[in-house]
């Protein structure tokens, strides 16, 4: 495994667990992180405020369905639950593109979108 797959295997993990602490270690201090149609925010203060997002409790279940690499940039289908402060347990889907510099994430671009019906819509 790459050094970059690593970095995001690690990151993913720290995740899973809102282990802030893990989380950051994989980022840069300028880590820009875009949540499309969300937000967007930059520097690992504003990152780790929004690593538990308001609205939901405890951390996501993240599952890796693929993920692929080329050069610095890593990009990673995943499928997941996340459980809002209604009790709602909210099911997604996601793609995310990690841009890496010197073995830390620099940038974090992802979509989610919920799924309401089936595992297609």
């Amino acid at each position: 495994m790459s050094e970059n797959r690593a970095t995001v295997e690690t990151y993913l993990d720290g995740f899973r667990r809102n282990d802030h602490v893990q989380i950051l270690s994989c980022l840069t201090d300028d880590i820009e992180w875009t949540v499309f149609g969300a937000f967007q925010l930059t520097g690992k203060r504003d990152y780790d405020e929004a690593i538990e997002g308001p609205g939901f409790t405890g951390p996501p279940r993240l599952d890796v369905v693929r993920m692929v690499e080329q050069g610095d940039v890593v990009m990673a289908e995943l499928t997941g639950e996340v459980t809002r402060d209604t009790g709602e347990v909210m099911r997604m889907s996601m793609a995310e593109v990690f841009v890496l510099r010197e073995g830390k994430i620099a940038e974090r671009r992802a979509w989610v979108v919920p799924l309401t019906e089936n595992d297609y819509r």
